[in-house]
């Protein structure tokens, strides 16, 4: 058992190798995101706040042990992060490839430029909490501002 958990803690931590691509390992954590959201389609509102928290809280536990092991604040293959948030993302919006697609991006950008409040998280929140936090931060911004966009072109309609 000794052995197992951080081998384990390493494969949540990377979903499941995504964050050991050698090209943008934060995109390929976000797109192991968008199978995350797909699969949960059809689950009950509740199951589906439930596997976010459960997410949530995992990722936290994976990520500070990877920080632990590795000494880095922030290692570039911990991408539980963008999984966690692309899918949280992508379940606010409506069920289409244009809302998902406007959902991915919108959610990278956040997660990339980390404009205030997110940027705060990201520097004072340290460990596995504050590489999950920002994330989830960024989530929120993406979310709201295509829920905003929806309601808007509704009203134009």
């Amino acid at each position: 058992m000794r052995k197992f958990l951080p081998k384990f803690a390493y494969l949540l931590a990377t979903s499941a190798g995504a964050g050991l691509s050698p090209l943008w390992p934060g995109t390929g954590g976000a797109a192991v995101g968008v199978v995350l959201a797909a699969i949960l389609i059809p689950a009950s509102p509740w199951l589906v706040v439930v596997a976010y928290m459960a997410v949530f809280t995992v990722g936290v536990w994976a990520s500070s042990h990877v920080v632990s092991r590795t000494g880095t604040e922030d290692p570039q293959i911990v991408v539980i992060d963008e999984t966690f948030g692309t899918a949280a993302t992508l379940s606010m919006l409506p069920l289409d490839p244009v809302w998902w697609a406007a959902g991915f991006l919108a959610f990278r950008f956040f997660d990339v430029v980390k404009p205030w409040p997110i940027r705060v998280m990201h520097d004072k929140v340290r460990g596995g909490l504050g590489i999950m936090l920002d994330d989830a931060a960024a989530a929120v911004f993406a979310g709201a501002s295509l829920l905003l966009l929806n309601d808007l072109i509704q009203r134009l309609s």
